[in-house]
């Protein structure tokens, strides 16, 4: 038999944080040091040390192209959420009065439901990029225990987190933080909302545009609790970027910046300067102003000076977001923002 793993295709601890991108206001965390407890469940303490022990046995690979910060990070909380998810459930066994590998099985392995051949087939047909050319007979048993591996942990999580409602459970591990500034760009929310936003993001990237929605759910979601800053990245290997970013600075002139930002990802592909100066028409811009402030790239500089601040914050690829100056990258999910965004409005609280 051959397994999933042996395409390079594995559950890593952190494979949930990957997410594709185009590529090319906070303080730092203090240092840690190894006797620091980053969490307690009841009256059960978790020291960095004992986290470590299992965060630093992880392949840097499970991280892909995260900075050494970042991914030691990821590391730490993939192993603490572990040890905590433990130290729930031997609670909860105890106040049971039952065994750990009883109160798993009632609650969790015997939920999952066991994947059938056409989930195999379906699993397939849907990564057969990730499979190097493997056929279906290859690798088949692989992806049967992949599927039972991926149900048991998202029905342990879901057990987890019920129990984290009704246990007493804080984990104060510091995520690293990049300071990165306003700078005085076009935004979004109240400037003392509890959580600031910031994105550097490119007109003309496949990946800005996948994520647009989910930033607008992200607003719709969290309302005046939310401010978001939009800075300009536009990658070299495209080359429409950065005169559409100039573009919607000659429209952030006209106080329109955010219609004219909504219409170029509603219409991808035209971003030639017949494309930038037709939607500033059709959004009723001054259209004599606009095209003379585009034609003399009057805001040249300030694309250049975002995309050298998104440089010195360490962005390589868009779309790139920093909540609280926690770097989250790529066309990330909801439930990505949401985890960041929702522990930083409880420590704000504090």
């Amino acid at each position: 038999m051959i397994g999933i793993r042996d395409w390079g295709f594995g559950i890593g601890v952190a494979s949930s944080m990957l997410a594709v991108a185009c590529s090319t206001a906070a303080q730092q965390s203090k240092t840690p040091n190894p006797t620091d407890v980053v969490a307690a469940v009841g009256g059960t303490t978790i020291t960095l040390a004992q986290v470590d022990e299992i965060a630093l046995q992880q392949p840097a690979a499970s991280f892909g192209g995260a900075k050494l910060s970042q991914a030691l990070y990821q590391a730490r909380r993939a192993a603490l959420e572990q040890m905590v998810g433990d130290a729930l459930i031997a609670q909860e066994a105890a106040a049971r009065g039952t065994t750990r590998e009883a109160l798993v099985q009632q609650e969790i392995s015997s939920k999952v439901a066991q994947p059938t051949d056409a989930d195999v087939d379906a699993w397939f047909q849907s990564n057969q990029e990730r499979l190097r050319g493997a056929t279906l007979d290859q690798v088949r048993s692989g992806i049967r225990a992949y599927l039972v591996q991926e149900r048991t942990q998202a029905a342990r999580q879901a057990y987890v987190d019920r129990l984290q409602t009704r246990m007493s459970v804080n984990m104060t591990l510091q995520p690293p933080r990049q300071e990165v500034k306003a700078a005085e760009r076009p935004a979004r929310g109240p400037a003392n909302a509890p959580v600031e936003i910031v994105e550097f993001s490119d007109f003309q990237c496949p990946y800005c545009l996948a994520a647009h929605p989910t930033v607008k759910r992200v607003l719709d979601t969290y309302g005046d609790r939310i401010h978001l800053v939009y800075r300009h990245f536009p990658l070299p290997n495209h080359p429409n970027a950065h005169p559409a970013a100039e573009a919607a600075q000659c429209a952030n002139e006209q106080g329109q910046f955010w219609p004219y930002h909504d219409r170029l990802f509603a219409t991808p592909g035209k971003l030639s300067d017949a494309d930038l100066k037709q939607s500033a028409a059709e959004l009723r811009l001054d259209t004599a102003r606009f095209n003379a402030c585009v034609d003399s790239h009057k805001y040249k500089d300030l694309v250049d000076a975002d995309v050298k601040a998104g440089q010195d914050a360490g962005v390589s690829g868009t779309p790139a977001f920093f909540i609280n100056g926690r770097e989250l990258t790529g066309a990330q999910p909801f439930e990505a923002f949401r985890r960041i965004i929702d522990e930083e409005l409880i420590l704000a609280k504090r």
